[in-house]
């Protein structure tokens, strides 16, 4: 279906003779290899409840393979055997179909009769209702969904077992995009219901460490930090039966491990490698790399901006300044990105979202804005990074380290675990910190709205402009072009002034896969989809 809008951590032993928690010898590996796959990755899943709180990234790419939603992405060819999720098209997945009123104002599915759970429970419109319900009420859900004016259980209505309405204050962009997000997923009521306490109504504990849903695979073992093994769900209606019959999602914390792992063929795909690594399996036939340009992702160092020294913009720019922005992509990123620093002074040339801002390093300039901002000799802060990130973001880590320590800031670095990672966001507990960042979607409007206000978690740098506010709610809801552009424009200006967080770089998401697998599918979410692969 078309729908084309205006203006478009863990760690674990590792060893090569097995399969960790699979127990099957190489031998038996091999034998399988077919009908398996075998993802290993830097961090892990924390969650398996897709409405739920300081969830790793790792665990979105669970709520995709385990649950279903309304609607998904469709997805476009990039090259043989690779694809990418199409933005403005969108597939049914529990409906078979989907109306929308001519005022734009209510959308109506119709639910796939044969659907079922995990269990059998066929899947009703009463817990299509029931997860909506309960996505409004979450916070983390709650906030996301709220980006598509899905806000109030009152919009949700049952019209039959297999008839779904919502009804929207007024049509919005962006209500198709958040049903196609693992925020929609829906959930077995009836299961879940049974865990519920008079203190816990929507059962968040029981769901965060259980599966409730009726996705293309179940889980069939969830090891917290280590790995999750799945296994496809043969009764799944939501599309075309997978190929693969099994797929275990390891943590595995070295990159060379996960590298050896690939060329011995003991593994499918290897994700978060450094570089390095990439450019040399490049260069092999024994592995294959898929780059995808991500517009809608950045490198970025933040401040809580609410908090002391980082409350003066002045000490911002300093750091702005004083950042080795060369060093970082080409030494810590061996170049493998786009630039998003070394703009020229002044306005904006457009209202392409990220761009490039306006600074470069310069500590004579950083020393000067220091010293106004009353740190002549600098100050001590810390400065935080996520293990589960840490190919990439130790090395960086250092070198800001190094180069802040000229202009007199010295930073004592603190690596997080994985686990803690989303909360600590969530609560404004890190001061400093390098860290990578997605919009869901790819309209600039949007991508201001998640990262430069609202009292979450994906607002990096706890930051609050009035006149931003006032220029992106008008935004929001702009027909005309120019105008549009105008407003934006502005905002990108707030954000090259105050500096609440300094992007580095526009990454590509890469992955590296065993030749033969065909069907790779680049989501939003950056995780490996286990449902279109197989092998050629």
């Amino acid at each position: 279906m078309d729908r084309r809008r205006f203006i478009q951590q863990g760690s674990a032993a590792f060893s090569l003779g097995t399969v960790a928690g699979t127990s099957l010898p190489l031998s038996a590996w091999a034998q399988a290899r077919k009908d398996t796959l075998r993802v290993l990755s830097e961090g892990a899943p924390n969650s398996q409840d897709p409405h739920g709180e300081g969830v790793s990234r790792e665990s979105l790419g669970l709520f995709f393979n385990v649950y279903d939603r309304l609607i998904n992405f469709d997805r476009a060819q990039l090259s043989q055997g690779v694809f990418k999720y199409d933005y403005g098209r969108f597939r049914g997945e529990l409906a078979e179909r989907f109306e929308t009123s001519a005022d734009g104002r209510t959308l109506t599915f119709f639910l796939r009769r044969d659907a079922t759970f995990h269990d059998g429970k066929p899947v009703t419109a009463a817990d299509v209702k029931w997860s909506l319900d309960r996505a409004v009420s979450l916070p983390a859900s709650k906030r996301q969904l709220a980006t598509g004016s899905l806000e109030n259980p009152s919009q949700f209505t049952v019209v039959d077992a297999h008839t779904f309405r919502i009804a929207l204050p007024r049509a919005d962009r962006y209500t198709l995009p958040n049903l196609a997000l693992s925020f929609a997923s829906v959930l077995n009521s009836e299961l879940a219901k049974s865990h519920a306490t008079a203190a816990d109504p929507w059962a968040t504990e029981w769901v965060k460490a259980h599966e409730a849903g009726g996705g293309a695979f179940r889980i069939e073992s969830f090891t917290p930090g280590q790995q999750v093994v799945y296994t496809r769900f043969d009764g799944w209606k939501g599309g075309t039966a997978p190929q693969l019959r099994r797929a275990v999602f390891q943590v595995v914390p070295s990159a060379s491990n996960r590298v050896a792992a690939l060329l011995k063929g003991d593994a499918d795909v290897a994700l978060q490698l450094p570089p390095k690594d990439l450019d040399a399996l490049t260069d092999t036939t024994r592995a294959k790399v898929v780059s995808v340009p991500v517009t809608t992702s950045f490198r970025f160092v933040a401040f809580n901006t609410q908090a002391k020294p980082f409350d003066d913009v002045r000490v911002r720019q300093a750091i702005a300044y004083a950042l080795p922005y060369t060093t970082l992509l080409r030494g810590a990123n061996l170049g493998r990105g786009e630039a998003l620093y070394g703009a020229r002074p002044g306005k904006p040339a457009s209202s392409r979202f990220p761009q490039p801002y306006p600074y470069d390093t310069q500590l004579l300039k950083a020393k000067e804005l220091l010293a106004q901002a009353g740190h002549p000799q600098g100050f001590k802060t810390s400065f935080s990074y996520n293990v589960g990130d840490a190919t990439l973001a130790e090395p960086a880590a250092l070198l800001i380290q190094e180069a802040l320590a000229k202009i007199g800031i010295a930073l004592s670095i603190e690596k997080v675990p994985s686990a803690q990672w989303g909360t600590l966001q969530t609560e404004k507990k890190l001061p400093f910190f390098i860290d990578s960042s997605s919009a869901w979607f790819n309209d600039p409007d949007y991508f201001f709205r998640i990262f430069f206000q609202g009292d979450w978690r994906w607002n990096f740098g706890s930051f609050k402009n009035d006149e931003l506010a006032k220029l992106l709610e008008q935004a929001r809801w702009e027909t005309d072009r120019a105008k549009y552009d105008r407003a934006i424009q502005r905002a990108i200006e707030i954000a090259f002034e105050q500096v609440p967080l300094v992007p580095l770089w526009l990454p590509t998401f890469e992955a590296a896969l065993q030749p033969d697998l065909q069907g790779f599918t680049y989501y939003i979410h950056g995780q490996v989809d286990f449902r279109p692969l197989t092998r050629s």
